[in-house]
């Protein structure tokens, strides 16, 4: 169970609307969400069942108030409530509980299937990001003002939450405050350190409300019971148990009796009592993580033993973690690769200080590299489901490998044998590992020497073209070279022509002789010669004015396309504006000033007789020199501006939408309705994931009844092409095959 506290997905007023309550739903992926009246009381719930016994009445309304149909019998508990109790409310049917306060307000939300806690506004859990500490401690030397800048340093840094500590000395020790002269050594250096370097109470606290007001999560271990009840009544959201008091069981009851989540390190226990003290808090009912640890000063590597990570798991059934005393970063990296879900490193802003911790803490330029590698090792894990080829795989795959090629003129029905076949790059068509599965077929199409064999070819019945019906104007993505050759295959609207830099320089009058009786778009070319990627948004104003160049390069040609297209009277350019960043995604605050400049490259383009769109772009484009993170007209409020404050209108590309909306877990439906009245073209193909751009429609994550739905009446007779990845191949089976799956949608 997961007691989150985080309740904003699931939290809906009285007054918000049906639609809205659906929106969390779909948002918060539970199934449920919770009513509120004005003052945050609890007030009912409403589930995707009680939603599909609404609709059954005929008689609904989505932007009724939720307060009209919600479920008031419903259950809920005490936030103070025991682990037992909540978890006896969970049944077949019921996995999310709302716990309230003494005053009924809603406060947090117990999940069932989740493992896990939630402190502040992170959760952390099984498939949460790592939570990571950088543990202050007395890194401050006593100095409320050195505290504060460690504070402003671990923000940069981008850590999730500073830990303190807290002791009154006079209980801790056995000699109260004064300095124990029979204490060994070491006890007395530490003694001594913590007499100086001690920060009071209040000054404490006034680091706590100090990192509260730049964003950050504060937390404590307090080391002794006089501590504890300071923490309780300034109102801590959780704790740090040290190591040296994880076999404390009386300092781990009173911890635990607070119902606040704790945070447990385990160095200097053995295995049977980490056993113990799990097991002693789990008969608490209390919601704890726990962390690997060994308290050496620095730690050698040799005895880090980081493999016990996955056995603590075993231990604690739970989520667990990483506290690390060693030199460097590379070791609460690895941590993570092996499932630590919290990482704590000391922080300082010099290792000479005075004091034990200086010398294992990491300086902020080192705890800011750890953090952004560690996010990139969070990336890399993947699902371990089953491997599925990337974007970035399938482009080279394309180059690098070999396909199966018949060497002969071969007839429909005519059986293929195997010394017809040659293995040959690149590798666009059926790979050499299937060929035993195409020996002694008989052909379902005509072959000429040097075609490729593709995946269809071992299907009984051909993926062929014919003429469709829809709604709206329909076409196809095409090149020059095989514009007569798909054109003739079906009642196509238009054309849109995918150019490339090259085209540029082409002879028109070498693919058109007369005038066509069919409509076309243009597709800008994005790369450009001398690997110049489109960028309207670059701040480097020789770049920009050079892209400005090549698009007023594309504005001509598509003019002269119109002497062979007279149908299209003003012609949509396709456009990628540009806004893309090598390094990573760049603050929102910063994308007013790139949008700003697009305007301006926008009006330096001679858009004479021809209209430019820009179409809506993924969190991770590919270009040709690997991938990159998309700032600009991914985000559909962004785009939404955009259009409304210049005019522009915009391609609505539905698999870059769909994975912007998987990365930043917006809504589909939602972006759709934002983007559609400013929509002036489509490219309507389905999405897998955040990267996985072209996939054939009804394979991916896009749900077509909705976004028909959506089209048909907030976008009618707006034109589009399916612009599958190598629809073209095959005589543009890709195409064919999506045009038939859309048919009865638009």
């Amino acid at each position: 169970m997961l007691i989150q506290n985080k309740v904003s997905d699931f939290l809906v007023f009285e007054t918000e609307s049906v639609l809205k309550a659906l929106e969390k739903i779909n948002q918060n992926k539970n199934r449920i969400v919770f009513i509120v009246n004005e003052n945050g009381k609890l007030s009912g719930s409403f589930s995707d069942g009680d939603f599909r016994r609404w609709i059954t009445t005929g008689d609904f309304d989505f932007n009724i108030e939720i307060s009209q149909v919600m479920n008031t019998a419903f259950l809920s508990k005490r936030i103070d409530a025991s682990r037992r109790e909540i978890e006896s409310l969970f049944t077949k049917g019921i996995n999310v509980i709302p716990l309230i306060d003494e005053y009924r307000r809603f406060v947090a939300v117990a999940i069932q299937d989740d493992r896990g806690i939630s402190i502040g506004k992170h959760v952390i859990s099984e498939s949460s990001p790592a939570f990571i500490i950088a543990e202050i401690g007395n890194n401050h030397n006593g100095d409320i003002n050195l505290a504060k800048h460690l504070v402003d340093l671990a923000v940069e840094a981008n850590a999730d939450c500073v830990k303190f500590q807290m002791r009154d000395l006079g209980q801790l020790y056995k000699g109260g405050e004064d300095k124990d002269k029979s204490a060994d050594l070491g006890a007395q250096y530490t003694h001594d350190l913590l007499s100086r370097f001690q920060l009071s109470n209040e000054s404490l606290i006034e680091v706590f409300d100090y990192c509260k007001a730049k964003g950050l999560t504060p937390m404590c271990t307090p080391w002794d019971l006089n501590s504890l009840n300071v923490l309780e009544q300034y109102g801590m959201e959780a704790y740090k148990v040290a190591s040296a008091d994880f076999t404390n069981h009386e300092m781990l009851e009173a911890l635990a009796a607070t119902g606040k989540p704790l945070i447990c390190s385990t160095g200097m226990c053995t295995e049977a009592e980490i056993k113990k003290s799990v097991e002693f808090l789990k008969s608490l009912s209390a919601q704890f993580v726990i962390l690997h640890c060994n308290s050496t000063y620095p730690t050698p590597f040799k005895d880090v033993n980081l493999s016990y990570i996955k056995r603590l798991q075993n231990i604690t059934g739970g989520v667990v973690g990483y506290s690390g005393h060693e030199r460097g970063i590379s070791i609460p990296i690895a941590a993570v690769a092996l499932g630590a879900k919290v990482i704590e490193k000391h922080f300082t802003i010099d290792k000479a200080m005075e004091g034990n911790d200086h010398k294992v803490s990491l300086l902020p330029n080192e705890f800011s590299d750890m953090v952004s590698k560690i996010r990139e090792v969070e990336e890399s894990m993947g699902k371990g489901g089953e491997r599925l080829i990337t974007q970035g795989e399938m482009i080279n795959r394309e180059n690098l490998a070999k396909s199966l090629i018949i060497n002969q003129n071969l007839k429909k029905g005519q059986i293929i044998t195997r010394s017809m076949v040659e293995i040959k790059s690149p590798g666009q068509g059926l790979q050499p590992l299937y060929i035993d599965q195409l020996i002694g077929r008989s052909a379902i199409r005509d072959f000429v020497k040097g075609d490729f064999f593709y995946e269809s070819d071992l299907n009984d019945v051909p993926v062929e073209s014919r003429n469709y019906s829809f709604s709206r104007p329909f076409g196809i993505p095409v090149r020059y070279h095989d514009y007569d050759k798909l054109k003739a295959k079906s009642n196509l609207d238009f054309v849109e022509f995918h150019l490339s830099y090259q085209d540029l320089e082409l002879n028109l009058a070498d693919f058109f002789i007369d005038q066509q009786s069919m409509g076309f778009a243009v597709h800008s070319p994005e790369l450009f010669a001398n690997d110049h990627i489109l960028d309207l948004a670059s701040e480097d104003d020789e770049y920009r004015i050079k892209s400005i160049d090549y698009l007023n390069k594309v504005c001509e040609i598509t003019r002269q396309l119109k002497h062979y297209f007279p149908v299209t009277e003003r012609p949509v350019i396709v456009v990628n504006a540009g806004g893309f960043n090598t390094k990573g995604f760049i603050p929102k605050e910063k994308t007013a000033q790139l949008y700003k400049r697009v305007a301006e490259s926008l009006s330096q383009v001679n858009q004479e007789g021809v209209e430019i769109i820009i179409q809506t772009m993924p969190p991770f484009p590919w270009h040709f020199g690997g991938q990159s993170y998309h700032n600009l007209f991914v985000d559909y409020t962004e785009i939404s501006d955009f259009c409304s404050n210049t005019g522009y209108r915009i391609c609505f590309d539905t698999s870059h939408s769909m994975m912007a909306c998987n990365y930043y877990g917006w809504d589909f439906h939602e972006f759709t309705l934002a983007v559609a009245k400013y929509t002036a073209h489509m490219h309507i193909v389905d999405a897998l994931g955040v990267d996985g751009e072209g996939v054939q429609i009804g394979k991916g994550d896009v749900d077509f009844e909705i976004l028909a739905e959506d089209l048909n009446r907030d976008a009618p007779n707006i034109q589009f092409i399916p612009e599958v990845w190598q629809g073209h191949k095959n005589s543009g089976e890709g195409f064919w095959g999506a045009l038939d799956f859309l048919e009865k949608y638009l």
